[in-house]
């Protein structure tokens, strides 16, 4: 492999292991001579640019028993070979990217190699094998229809590669939600999301190293219809939903530090999901719920109407049933604000059946002790993960099937009824496929506005202490 000339010269003097990387080089064109390096300039998503090595060629593949070249480019950081190449499909004007698993719409590669990346157990040529291996099980490419052309006919090394039932029409968008977490709460959203009948596609991604002793190891015993199991997180590339009950807690003293830990957790986690599926909707379980909402939107570049927490849907589904059952009130109602104590009820202003725009109704003298009493009707019924799981099923249904029901999850406050401080609190939402919408604001009364704004204090407090 020639890097003999002035320019390759200039671009490898400036990396940080010049002849380590030249030696992988070489290791590479022995395995793929017709691999060729060039130079180029590679743009960073913040903008800056810089000048590196480029591995270009054909990646062999053997699909259906036919044989397909598919043309990659590996971009070499300056760092290389201990980080791993930037791996990116290059197809020509007659090929279309079939976004899956291991490819985004731009074309990007993801890979189980590439995140566990750890030089020297991992090297280019292990790194295309598996690429070549994941890609004969799922093509990265095909050709463009085009009535002109015979659809067997070979375009730019590729021949025409048609997967039976790909092809979807944008109203008709495929229903894939990833969980992201394993343990009790990650098993039972999985199993009520499943109950529901409303995805093509669940994946289940344990984080935890011990994985195989939980159930995330009996569900690749016991396989189900729908769900794919993996420690990959390229696998939830191009959810509709993203939920999140991943924790990692510690044995820290302090509440704070004890918070830090799946903070530090999510730094590695939430990036990687918005960019796998940045069209989503980012639903939050782990815990404190306000919290973790709070810095998954601030982690993940997503815009907050895409960044949700569970927050206190639980305890509103169960008051309106108190209400409904216990008190024959046939309205709606929402726990809002922090998910502790010091949360607070209100009352829709009118009956599900109603054809006027449903809104929070004004606390009043009538409608205070009504919703005291149904909160002491559902106290200390608990969250536990069967109960979580099928509140976020509820959420997910609700997101995938466009009904724009009000939910009372956590989002972001700031300018709600006073609230003048950038914190995520339990408010009543619409929910849909883009997002979520606040209802509008109401006058809570004394107490209540008390009871919130102790909990924006007390958000905003612990946030200040974390390290994002």
């Amino acid at each position: 492999m020639d890097v003999s000339s002035g320019k390759k010269q200039r671009v490898l003097s400036k990396y940080k292991f010049r002849d380590v990387a030249i030696e992988e080089l070489q290791k590479i064109h022995h395995v793929h001579p017709e691999m060729k390096v060039l130079t180029g300039t590679y743009t960073f998503n913040d903008g800056t640019q810089k000048d590196l090595l480029e591995l270009i060629g054909n990646l062999p593949v053997t699909y259906d028993g036919r044989s397909y070249n598919f043309p990659v480019l590996l971009w070499l950081m300056d760092s290389f070979p201990f980080t791993p190449p930037i791996c990116l499909l290059r197809p020509t004007p007659s090929m279309v990217i079939r976004e899956g698993k291991h490819v985004d719409a731009q074309g990007r590669i993801y890979l189980p190699a590439l995140h566990n990346w750890d030089h020297p157990k991992s090297n280019v040529v292990a790194l295309l094998a598996e690429m070549s291996s994941k890609f004969q099980q799922e093509p990265p490419l095909s050709s463009k229809n085009s009535g002109d052309e015979d659809p067997q006919q070979l375009l730019a090394s590729i021949s025409n590669i048609q997967i039976e039932g790909e092809e979807r029409h944008h109203d008709h968008p495929v229903n894939k939600v990833s969980v992201i977490g394993g343990g009790d709460l990650g098993m039972a959203t999985i199993m009520s999301i499943l109950a529901k009948g409303i995805v093509d596609k669940l994946v289940f991604i344990d984080l935890a190293e011990s994985a195989t002793k939980g159930g995330s190891g009996d569900l690749e015993i016991f396989s189900l219809p729908k769900v794919e199991v993996s420690k990959d997180l390229s696998a939830s590339a191009g959810s509709r939903v993203v939920v999140v009950t991943a924790n990692a807690w510690s044995n820290e003293q302090s509440y704070a530090s004890v918070v830090q830990t799946n903070v530090d957790m999510y730094r590695g986690v939430i990036p990687v999901l918005a960019h796998l599926s940045p069209n989503a909707v980012m639903l939050i379980a782990s815990q404190p719920v306000d919290i973790m909402t709070h810095v998954a939107w601030r982690q993940s570049g997503l815009p907050p109407t895409h960044v949700i927490g569970a927050g206190c849907n639980l305890d509103s589904e169960r008051l309106s049933q108190a209400l409904d059952i216990n008190m024959n009130i046939h309205k709606q109602a929402w726990v809002i604000g922090e998910l502790c104590d010091s949360k607070v009820a209100v009352m829709s202003n009118v009956g599900p059946s109603s054809s006027q725009r449903m809104q929070i109704a004004p606390s009043s003298n009538a409608s205070k002790p009504v919703l005291e009493r149904a909160l002491e009707i559902t106290k200390n019924r608990g969250q536990r993960s069967w109960s979580v799981g099928l509140s976020l099923a509820d959420i997910t249904q609700t997101i995938l099937t466009g009904r724009s029901k009000v939910h009372s999850i956590s989002t972001l406050a700031q300018g709600w009824s006073g609230v003048g401080t950038e914190v995520f609190l339990s408010l009543p939402c619409v929910l849909g496929s883009n997002g979520s919408m606040r209802l509008a604001g109401t006058s809570l009364g004394t107490e209540d506005n008390a009871k919130l704004q102790s909990s924006v204090a007390s958000l905003s407090n612990l946030m200040a202490k974390l390290k994002l």
